[in-house]
């Protein structure tokens, strides 16, 4: 069993994190600019995850 952490799922969690988060303060918080910024960092997440899953 390999010891090396799964960045790949790391950065598909804090993806997910992000959307959620941000349908949250869109509707809940009802603060749509905060909304629209904290879901534009899902896709960078995720291939940030992935590229230091392909450097380690």
């Amino acid at each position: 069993m390999s010891d090396k952490l799964p960045m790949a799922k790391l950065g598909m969690a804090a993806s997910t994190l992000s959307i959620l988060g941000s349908v949250y303060i869109y509707f809940g918080m009802e603060d749509q600019m905060l909304g629209i910024f904290v879901g534009l960092w899902a896709p960078t997440l995720l291939l940030f995850g992935r590229e230091l899953e392909q450097m380690m």
